[in-house]
């Protein structure tokens, strides 16, 4: 599906942590730091719309130098990305360091308890983007050597896209979870953007006839896929290339075990300089899930849910909203018939959930 991007700015608000939370290291932020460490100087680092980041450097025992890279946040949200983060950064660290900072802790400072830190390994990374075989290469493996701890699909601690708890719950089926997933950033774009006639029917259509036509399939006629931890925001704004190794780097992850397609999400938007090249050298190293040939619309789902995640994040501004509202009509008019009328038609058993 063509889409066409609107160039307005997303989001031209002060960000709401104040910057003096980062002039200096709190006291709780040193407690976390290797012992012995030996606080040279703290610098801010980086860009983000909802929080302060800086670069801690210090001095080893051992007369090395090593920096720390920080982020701090406000408020019951806040805490939340935090502790969301750290815990997503722990899973994928644990099955590719390679790939990944070390993520070191999360925490409230002594000085404001209503301000919140996440502290990790700091990667001096490059502008460039990753390159495409070595970094989906390594993102396939990761999928590939992770399997959920329940078997089922979710997270143990919410997770945030942005400032928005996405859904975690334990759930068995791929269809269930998803289901739950969107129907939650559905609720949460109305109430962030108001309600709209046009969109409140495309999506009780898209939750009726487009979801379980395009993910019941994975599930049935003797198909099968299995809960895999992805990151879970995938794009080119969290990821890079360390200056020291070369190799591609992720950061800044929000994590649930789900179908792996669903880490493609965010590089279908044209918008975003990583594109179609690393989805097609994903799956060069891990295969499609059938049914094959609904995979271009799977990921059209899949992206629905996160533009429409967007649109949630920037009330006021409909960019967003319109490019959810094409895709909608595109999936709703193409799978009118639904799941029921696909399998009709290939001969399979209707299963019902």
């Amino acid at each position: 599906m063509a889409i066409t991007v609107d160039p307005e700015p997303v989001w031209d608000q002060p960000i709401d942590v104040p910057e003096r939370w980062i002039e200096t290291v709190d006291e709780k932020v040193a407690a976390t730091l290797p012992e012995g460490s030996r606080v040279k100087g703290i610098f801010p680092y980086g860009a983000s719309y909802w929080t302060r980041t800086a670069e801690i450097k210090t001095e080893q025992t051992d007369g090395t130098s090593r920096s720390f890279f920080l982020k701090v946040t406000q408020n019951d949200v806040g805490k939340a990305m935090v502790s969301g983060e750290f815990e997503s950064m722990k899973a994928l660290h644990s099955i590719s360091q390679e790939l990944t900072p070390e993520p070191i802790a999360w925490g409230t400072f002594s000085q404001a308890n209503h301000v919140h830190f996440f502290l990790c390994e700091f990667v001096d990374m490059t502008d460039d983007l990753p390159d495409v075989e070595s970094s989906m290469k390594m993102l396939a493996e990761l999928h590939a050597k992770s399997s959920s701890p329940t078997g089922r699909y979710g997270f143990h601690i919410p997770t945030l896209q942005g400032t928005i708890p996405q859904f975690t719950e334990w759930t068995d089926s791929w269809e269930d979870f998803f289901t739950k997933s969107i129907q939650m950033v559905f609720e949460n774009e109305e109430r962030s953007q108001g309600f709209d006639e046009e969109v409140q029917s495309l999506c009780k259509a898209t939750l009726a006839k487009v979801v379980p036509r395009l993910l019941r399939p994975l599930e049935t006629g003797g198909r099968h896929i299995e809960p895999r931890l992805i990151h879970g925001d995938i794009w080119d704004g969290n990821t890079s290339t360390d200056v020291a190794t070369s190799l591609p780097v992720i950061y800044d992850a929000t994590c649930i075990y789900a179908h792996n397609e669903l880490e493609l999400a965010p590089l279908r938007p044209v918008r975003h300089r990583m594109g179609k090249q690393y989805v097609k050298a994903y799956f060069r190293n891990f295969p499609i899930s059938p049914p094959e040939e609904d995979q271009d619309d799977r990921n059209a789902l899949y992206c629905l849910r996160w533009d429409m995640n967007c649109s949630t994040l920037y009330p006021g501004n409909l960019r967003y909203r319109k490019l959810c509202v094409e895709v909608m009509k595109s999936l709703t008019e193409k799978y009118a018939d639904g799941y029921e009328g696909w399998a009709k038609a290939r001969g399979e058993e209707v299963v019902s959930r």
